[in-house]
């Protein structure tokens, strides 16, 4: 059924790569689509069009004012997409505290406070859908990518105990877990890391995760799950993008740890 959401979506990051793919299929499908960004600036009207609005999810008055200036207009939010997050190079050792901080505001903690805001609407409307993007780091830790692997690894671990909690309210969740891609993924170094007696091997790790990304699908490959999990009656608690991640992820459950450490390490050089 077309919609069976309502006809109002939120997509956190929406300016580019998975965000904006996701938002411009929910378009197709006739849903009005407010994307975010921290550029963007308040609209006076809704345009046949991506209406994008300002939202830092790093700033809990930021989220509730978008949220606020949504639902003032709609009065519903059915569909809440959450794309935001950034990756973090370098070894744990290297890693001051502000910077674990820093990447978790953005990839965790600003989507649970995005989840809180929209939340009880959704559960007075007794129907909603929440889909987080994670990634295949949240549930395979990459080496140099710690904090990163650890922000989608507790990403992982919200969403399948919000799925549970929002059940009887009518709100469904699920997780897309994509891999490699070639998208404007924002990744920054830690301040120890180019001076650093781990240097040498971060940067061979490093680059071994470029080449894959700049040999991988673009963020399209996202929909075709994202499709998935909004088309069916009763959705997945995630869904892997790419067949070889895919793989992986089955690979994963059924070998022994030593084994997928062992691949790991030669994958990323180390």
């Amino acid at each position: 059924m077309k919609n069976k959401y309502g006809k109002v979506a939120l997509v956190v990051g929406a300016s580019s790569g998975v965000g904006k793919e996701i938002a411009g299929y929910l378009l197709n499908e006739g849903y009005k689509v407010y994307g975010t960004s921290r550029k963007a600036t308040f609209p006076s009207f809704f345009e046949d069009k991506l209406q994008m609005i300002p939202l830092d999810v790093t700033n809990e008055e930021s989220i509730k004012k978008a949220v606020d200036f949504i639902i003032e207009r709609e009065k519903t939010i059915g569909v809440l997409v959450n794309c935001p997050g950034y990756g973090l190079s370098g070894a744990i050792e290297d890693t001051s505290l502000e910077e674990v901080k820093a990447i978790f505001n953005t990839n965790l903690f600003g989507i649970i406070e995005v989840c809180n805001q929209v939340l009880p609407y959704m559960r007075k409307q007794k129907n909603g859908l929440i889909v987080n993007i994670s990634s295949v780091a949240g549930f395979i830790s990459i080496p140099f990518q710690s904090m990163y692997s650890a922000s989608k690894y507790a990403l992982e671990a919200i969403s399948e105990a919000l799925r549970i909690e929002v059940k009887p309210f009518g709100v469904k969740v699920s997780l897309i877990e994509p891999g490699d891609m070639k998208t404007n993924f924002q990744r920054v170094y830690t301040n120890k890391a180019k001076d650093s007696d781990y240097a040498k091997s971060c940067e061979r790790a490093v680059n071994e995760m470029i080449k894959s990304e700049s040999n991988g699908p673009g963020p399209i490959v996202v929909v075709k799950e994202f499709k998935k999990i909004i088309n069916s009656k009763n959705p997945p608690i995630r869904r892997v993008v790419g067949f070889q991640y895919k793989f992986i992820a089955f690979f994963k459950k059924i070998v022994p740890s030593r084994f997928v450490e062992f691949i790991v390490t030669k994958l990323y050089r180390v």
